[in-house]
């Protein structure tokens, strides 16, 4: 369902890195990251392995890209490879323009990387913690012209936002716009809201778009240079990045180089996206351009000093232990026995991958400008870096047994989870819970996630090789647990474990019981709206009059109006979230009207809900007795008041328009 991959990954501009990992160990990420000054050694590839030269990997990625884009239905991409310290292979593949057939060239065509914008972000922080103007464990509003509001009674500091461990809520509006006018400068943006804090700094791994943009920011502010200067004079001056921009939209020197961008390349192409919050993803570069950035990070050079950037590779975070860390900005992808720190980017329209693999002097980066039939894009780039990693560095599968707790282990995961990357002051709450994932045990012990699947779009399946760890079943992905007195506080696979987890849903708002007796309340609400007219006209036809008289007029409309309110209000939110799904720039404030329109109406509704109580009541102690009909009536009001409960803790009634 497109809708849930839009809330949760594409409509906050993330990119997951890819999900399968190595089965190397089992174990945390090494808290190391070579850079070209240090005395590291690559670990060797085994025998079999392919040379990674120019014409072996022209000749891999010719015939792999090119049927992935035909299939997918996926315009044109670019995918560029460097190692030690030279570019060995830029490939332009398909066009940049459906209607002119101006095919795709590495080094003059722009695309968006999305939120790989971040790892620029960090680069300048770290230039400034290199210059002694920002310390990463000092109290970030010492660095803001504004007040993030205090609790759980601890700071953030810029190492809570590097390792997007603050403890903000998701934020989505205004995060994608296509009207220029409604373009405002990063610091209006940050200042219109503060997203609630919901976790305790350092707590927990949930991406946050504003907290990097915060820290972009902080650069601005310490640096007295705005930021989309900042970038171009300190980062790609000095890497000669002559073809790349934060400005948006772009300079006339560069529009005429950049791609358009579609859902699926048999569609018409969509405008020139914004990116509201600047720092987090709204660079435009060429291949050519992202490879120079991925040589300075590999080679040094000149925008970080050896020992900063081992700081900034270093893992910083692990979330769950066994699986990949958290560095400083970028997260570890560490798998056949390679330290690997990448990160990954979504637009609506832009699709892309950055991979250093920092022991081997190798980086890999891939960029699509569609998203493609099913996801397409997403799945292609998963399965590049995959295959890239295991023909060029395999390494031996080892032959772990499934373990004798599977089933016991097993049975403690099963249940309804959320992510940690989520909000809860506002309607997108609501979506959360419809995004809710269910863990199953099959009866041969293997675990199943219904968010986590193949390839094939069929779940993924896995079995457990270590205590509270599981491998996939016939593959190379990575599932890890935490557990503290014997119940599961968190999971996440090899892929998501550095920047967001999967919680437990609390009894109260576990998608297991609430979406059911939703569904059934809504058909009961239906039947009773459709019972006015049709038993009104059923009255008029055969001159019958009800049993029951003498109720007061609020009694009797009540079960009347109210069912009809309840059903505008429920197609209205799905209506919105639908528009919300087929284009993101709706969250630029045009819908604001309608939800106030809908919160007006579900005040009305929760009069109406208690009046149906009401009328219920009236009807069981009627002298005529008609005990079904006051059941339906007391079926129906509680019905009603679920509903009502479920807008409200859903978070559809709120003061504030920010989410």
């Amino acid at each position: 369902m497109r809708l849930l991959t839009s809330l949760a990954g594409l409509l906050a501009a993330l990119a997951l890195p890819a999900a399968a990992q190595a089965p190397d160990a089992l174990k945390p990420t090494a808290p190391f990251a070579p850079s070209r000054t240090a005395t590291v050694t690559a670990t060797p590839s085994p025998p079999g392995a392919a040379q990674l030269t120019a014409a072996d990997v022209n000749a891999w990625l010719d015939g792999l890209v090119p049927y992935g884009l035909d299939r997918g239905d996926i315009a044109g991409a670019v995918v560029v490879v460097v190692k030690d310290g030279q570019v060995l292979t830029q490939r332009g593949y398909g066009v940049a323009d459906v209607k002119t057939r101006r095919p795709v060239d590495p080094a003059q065509t722009l695309f968006r990387p999305g939120s790989i914008s971040k790892l620029f972000t960090w680069t300048a922080v770290m230039q400034q913690v290199e210059a002694g103007k920002i310390d990463l464990d000092r109290d970030i509003n010492d660095y803001l012209d504004f007040k993030i509001p205090p609790a759980f009674g601890k700071p953030i500091t810029m190492r809570h936002l590097m390792t997007h461990t603050a403890g903000f809520e998701e934020t989505a509006k205004h995060l994608l716009i296509d009207d220029p006018a409604k373009d405002e400068p990063l610091d209006v943006v940050l200042k219109r809201w503060t997203p609630e804090r919901i976790y305790a700094p350092g707590a927990m791994a949930a991406y946050s778009n504003y907290g990097a943009s915060l820290a972009g920011y902080i650069v601005q502010r310490v640096s007295g240079e705005p930021f989309a200067v900042y970038v171009d004079r300190h980062i790609f001056a000095p890497l000669g990045m002559t073809r790349s921009s934060f400005v948006q939209p772009l300079p006339p020197a560069l529009a005429g180089g950049m791609s358009k961008g579609y859902v699926v390349s048999s569609r018409d192409p969509k405008a020139f996206e914004l990116i509201g919050m600047t720092p987090a993803g709204a660079l435009s570069s060429t291949g050519s351009d992202m490879a120079r950035f991925m040589i300075a990070h590999l080679e040094g050079g000149p925008l970080l000093k050896p020992q900063t950037a081992q700081l900034m590779y270093a893992a910083a975070n692990t979330p769950i232990p066994g699986l990949p860390a958290m560095a400083l900005g970028f997260y570890h992808e560490d798998r056949n026995g390679r330290r690997i720190i990448g990160h990954g980017g979504d637009t609506d329209l832009f699709h892309s991958d950055l991979h250093l693999f920092l022991d081997d002097h190798v980086g890999l980066y891939l960029s699509f400008n569609s998203g493609g039939k099913d996801g397409a894009a997403h799945v292609l780039r998963e399965r590049l870096f995959a295959e890239f990693t295991n023909r060029y560095f395999p390494y031996p599968d080892p032959q772990v047994p499934t373990l004798a707790t599977a089933k016991v282990h097993g049975a403690a995961m099963v249940g309804h989870y959320g992510m940690s990357r989520t909000s809860t002051s506002n309607f997108l709450k609501l979506i959360g819970l419809i995004s809710q994932t269910r863990v199953a045990l099959s009866d041969d012990g293997t675990l199943t996630v219904a968010a986590l699947l193949g390839t094939n779009g069929v779940p993924k399946r896995w079995r457990e090789v270590a205590p509270w760890q599981w491998r996939e079943v016939g593959g190379d992905d990575r599932l890890a647990a935490v557990v503290k007195d014997g119940k599961v506080t968190m999971f996440s696979i090899a892929g998501y474990a550095p920047i967001f987890e999967f919680t437990p849903a609390p009894a109260s708002f576990d998608a297991g019981w609430i979406l059911p007796a939703a569904m059934a309340a809504l058909g009961v609400i239906l039947l009773t709206a459709l019972a006015w007219p049709v038993l009104t006209f059923t009255r008029w036809r055969y001159g019958h009059q009800p049993a029951v008289v003498g109720r007061p007029a609020l009694a009797r409309w009540a079960p009347r109006v109210t069912p009809w309110a309840l059903l505008v209000i429920c197609g209205g939110w799905l209506a919105m979230v639908t528009a919300i799904d087929n284009d993101v720039t709706m969250l630029d404030g045009r819908l604001d009207i309608w939800m106030r329109l809908l919160q007006a109406l579900s005040l009305a509704a929760i009069v109406g809900s208690f009046l149906m109580v009401w009328n219920a009541w009236i009807l069981a102690r009627s002298p005529q007795r008609r005990w079904l009909r006051a059941a339906w009536a007391a079926l129906s009001a509680v019905s009603a008041l679920f509903l009502i409960w479920l807008l409200i803790v859903g978070k559809t009634l709120t003061l504030s328009l920010n989410y």
